[in-house]
Protein backbone atom coordinates (compact mmCIF):
# COMPACT_ATOMS: atom_id res chain seq x y z
CA UNK A 1 0.00 0.00 0.00
CA UNK A 2 1.35 3.77 -0.78
CA UNK A 3 0.89 6.18 1.86
CA UNK A 4 -1.91 8.65 1.67
CA UNK A 5 -1.47 11.95 0.39
CA UNK A 6 -2.75 14.85 2.45
CA UNK A 7 -3.41 18.06 0.73
CA UNK A 8 -1.58 20.99 2.45
CA UNK A 9 -3.47 22.84 4.81
CA UNK A 10 -4.14 26.11 4.01
CA UNK A 11 -4.53 28.49 7.34
CA UNK A 12 -7.07 30.54 8.10
CA UNK A 13 -6.03 34.16 8.80
CA UNK A 14 -6.07 34.46 12.87
CA UNK A 15 -8.61 36.53 14.65
CA UNK A 16 -6.72 39.48 16.30
CA UNK A 17 -9.25 40.47 18.41
CA UNK A 18 -10.17 43.74 16.55
CA UNK A 19 -13.07 44.62 14.58
CA UNK A 20 -11.34 44.05 11.04
CA UNK A 21 -11.67 42.55 7.71
CA UNK A 22 -8.81 39.71 7.16
CA UNK A 23 -7.29 40.19 4.09
CA UNK A 24 -8.01 37.94 1.44
CA UNK A 25 -4.29 37.41 0.33
CA UNK A 26 -1.77 34.98 2.20
CA UNK A 27 1.61 35.38 3.26
CA UNK A 28 4.58 33.81 4.84
CA UNK A 29 5.58 36.40 7.07
CA UNK A 30 5.54 36.09 10.51
CA UNK A 31 5.31 39.42 11.91
CA UNK A 32 1.67 39.31 10.26
CA UNK A 33 -0.89 39.46 12.75
CA UNK A 34 -3.06 37.28 10.67
CA UNK A 35 -0.81 34.88 9.21
CA UNK A 36 1.97 35.06 11.45
CA UNK A 37 2.49 34.98 15.53
CA UNK A 38 2.41 38.56 16.30
CA UNK A 39 -0.39 39.84 19.08
CA UNK A 40 -1.73 43.00 18.70
CA UNK A 41 -2.70 45.26 22.07
CA UNK A 42 -2.98 49.02 22.98
CA UNK A 43 -3.37 51.85 20.74
CA UNK A 44 -5.69 51.82 17.40
CA UNK A 45 -5.01 54.54 15.14
CA UNK A 46 -5.85 55.79 11.71
CA UNK A 47 -3.58 57.95 9.82
CA UNK A 48 -2.36 58.12 6.03
CA UNK A 49 0.59 56.28 4.78
CA UNK A 50 2.99 58.82 2.65
CA UNK A 51 5.89 56.33 2.46
CA UNK A 52 6.50 52.62 1.57
CA UNK A 53 10.18 52.33 0.32
CA UNK A 54 11.57 50.49 3.23
CA UNK A 55 11.18 46.51 3.27
CA UNK A 56 7.86 45.52 4.95
CA UNK A 57 7.93 48.98 6.97
CA UNK A 58 6.15 51.75 5.90
CA UNK A 59 5.21 55.37 6.98
CA UNK A 60 2.11 56.50 8.66
CA UNK A 61 1.17 60.53 9.08
CA UNK A 62 -1.27 61.28 11.78
CA UNK A 63 -2.45 65.20 11.25
CA UNK A 64 -4.45 66.80 14.43
CA UNK A 65 -5.41 70.40 15.39
CA UNK A 66 -4.47 71.80 18.78
CA UNK A 67 -5.97 74.89 19.74
CA UNK A 68 -3.87 77.59 21.47
CA UNK A 69 -5.69 79.74 23.98
CA UNK A 70 -3.76 82.68 23.61
CA UNK A 71 -4.54 83.55 19.73
CA UNK A 72 -7.86 81.61 19.73
CA UNK A 73 -6.77 79.99 16.75
CA UNK A 74 -6.10 76.36 15.86
CA UNK A 75 -2.62 74.86 14.76
CA UNK A 76 -1.99 72.13 12.53
CA UNK A 77 -0.09 69.50 14.11
CA UNK A 78 1.15 65.92 13.00
CA UNK A 79 2.86 62.93 14.09
CA UNK A 80 4.39 60.00 12.17
CA UNK A 81 4.35 56.68 13.03
CA UNK A 82 6.84 53.32 11.41
CA UNK A 83 4.12 50.35 10.99
CA UNK A 84 5.23 46.89 9.70
CA UNK A 85 3.63 46.53 6.31
CA UNK A 86 2.45 42.73 5.76
CA UNK A 87 2.92 41.47 2.16
CA UNK A 88 -0.77 40.67 2.29
CA UNK A 89 -2.30 43.66 2.87
CA UNK A 90 -0.99 45.91 -0.28
CA UNK A 91 -1.35 49.35 0.44
CA UNK A 92 -0.08 52.06 -1.80
CA UNK A 93 0.91 55.66 -0.75
CA UNK A 94 -2.12 57.83 0.06
CA UNK A 95 -4.20 55.29 1.04
CA UNK A 96 -5.54 55.99 4.88
CA UNK A 97 -5.20 52.74 7.18
CA UNK A 98 -5.48 51.65 10.39
CA UNK A 99 -2.91 50.90 12.78
CA UNK A 100 -2.36 48.63 15.79
CA UNK A 101 0.29 48.51 18.37
CA UNK A 102 2.74 45.46 18.86
CA UNK A 103 5.35 44.72 20.91
CA UNK A 104 8.46 46.36 19.28
CA UNK A 105 9.80 44.87 16.29
CA UNK A 106 12.95 47.49 15.83
CA UNK A 107 14.11 50.49 17.35
CA UNK A 108 11.44 52.21 15.98
CA UNK A 109 8.68 50.20 14.92
CA UNK A 110 5.95 49.78 17.42
CA UNK A 111 2.86 49.46 15.00
CA UNK A 112 1.32 47.23 12.11
CA UNK A 113 -0.79 47.79 9.45
CA UNK A 114 -4.22 45.74 10.00
CA UNK A 115 -6.59 47.26 7.57
CA UNK A 116 -6.81 49.37 4.48
CA UNK A 117 -9.60 51.95 4.70
CA UNK A 118 -9.46 52.80 1.29
CA UNK A 119 -8.16 56.36 -0.90
CA UNK A 120 -7.92 59.11 1.29
CA UNK A 121 -8.38 62.86 0.47
CA UNK A 122 -6.11 64.42 -1.91
CA UNK A 123 -6.62 68.01 -0.75
CA UNK A 124 -7.20 69.56 2.21
CA UNK A 125 -10.22 72.33 1.71
CA UNK A 126 -8.90 75.50 0.56
CA UNK A 127 -5.95 74.44 -1.37
CA UNK A 128 -5.60 74.78 -5.09
CA UNK A 129 -5.44 71.98 -7.40
CA UNK A 130 -1.53 70.82 -8.19
CA UNK A 131 -0.91 71.11 -12.07
CA UNK A 132 0.27 68.00 -13.71
CA UNK A 133 4.16 68.25 -14.48
CA UNK A 134 5.13 70.00 -17.66
CA UNK A 135 1.72 71.67 -17.80
CA UNK A 136 2.10 76.06 -18.38
CA UNK A 137 1.37 77.84 -15.02
CA UNK A 138 -2.21 79.50 -15.05
CA UNK A 139 -1.85 83.14 -16.11
CA UNK A 140 -2.49 85.44 -12.96
CA UNK A 141 -5.86 87.64 -13.20
CA UNK A 142 -4.62 91.62 -13.84
CA UNK A 143 -7.41 93.99 -12.57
Amino acid sequence: MSPQRTAPVRRRAHDIGLDVRAPKARCTDRHCPFHGRLPVRGQVIEGTVVSVSMQRTAVVERTLLHFVPKFERYEKRRRRYLAHHPPCLNVPVGHRVRIAETRPLSKLVKFCIVEDLGEAARRVKGEEPEAPVGAPAPAAEEA
